[in-house]
């Protein structure tokens, strides 16, 4: 790592850590780290971090930082936030930095939060034999969707609570199918693929050491992400991750 670099991470964690401590006082909202910056050219993450943190906090129940340094994963700072949100695809920049890599396994095994956004599924490919399993399904070689148009999700578990409440919806999105991962997930929402001719798993959770994970594979843009079900799903995952339970 560059000297430049390593002083703007350094920069970077100061400033978080002191933002969500100042929250912390008489405060009950969740403080979210929304790490972002870079996707391929069909995934304007520029426009859908700012929406992200719109679904959130339009809840009243989070406060959401956004870094555009993911460089920021090896800081001690990440720590203090209940829940990480990763919308981020490395697809013209380097993978993360082994501190990093290491810095967020030891994250979400102590018991943290986190939510892998849509094609945050596809990073990291040098690092899949510890990425894949704690995202649990991955966008690799095979994966892919049909046409982007419109289908159906179903609440596979409406007594998780992420499910809870909700009911069957239409929406127009990619629809990611063939993911790759043999590590069991509780699915919470599914379609079907008329590309994979197969049911798929677009909102599922599993564990991972003491820490919950969210991986939600619908939010291709801005417009896709504005379905009143789309943006419950979104925000009641990440309350999950961040604390195991959603508040009705």
């Amino acid at each position: 790592m560059s000297k430049r670099l390593g002083w703007m991470i350094a920069v970077i964690a100061v400033a978080i850590s002191v933002a969500a401590r100042a929250a912390e006082p008489g405060a009950e909202k969740i403080k979210a780290l929304l790490v972002t910056g870079c996707d391929v050219s069909a995934h304007r993450w520029y426009e859908t971090s700012p929406e992200l943190r719109r679904i959130l906090e339009e809840t009243g129940r989070f406060t959401v930082y956004i870094s555009e340094e993911p460089g920021v994963l090896e800081s001690q700072a990440i720590h203090d936030y209940p829940v990480l949100i990763l919308n981020y695809m490395n697809n013209q920049r380097p993978s993360l930095s082994d501190p990093a890599k290491a810095n967020l396994l030891r994250y979400v095994d102590s018991g943290k939060g986190l939510v892998c956004f849509h094609f945050s599924a596809a990073a990291f490919r040098d690092w899949d034999a510890q990425y894949i399993p704690l995202i649990a399904r991955a966008w690799r070689e095979g994966s892919g969707h049909g046409p982007r148009g419109a289908f159906t999700v179903e609440i596979a578990d409406r007594e998780h609570p992420i499910g809870r409440g909700a009911e069957d919806f239409q929406t127009d999105d990619e629809l990611y199918a063939k993911l790759v991962g043999d590590k069991p997930i509780h699915v919470v929402a599914r379609a079907y693929s008329d590309w994979s001719q197969r049911v798929e798993p677009i909102a599922f959770v599993h564990s991972y050491g003491q820490g919950r994970v969210f991986n939600y594979e619908l939010g291709h843009d801005v417009e896709a992400l504005q379905p009143a079900p789309v943006r419950r799903l979104f925000a009641r995952g990440t309350e999950w991750a961040a604390t195991g339970d959603v508040k009705d």
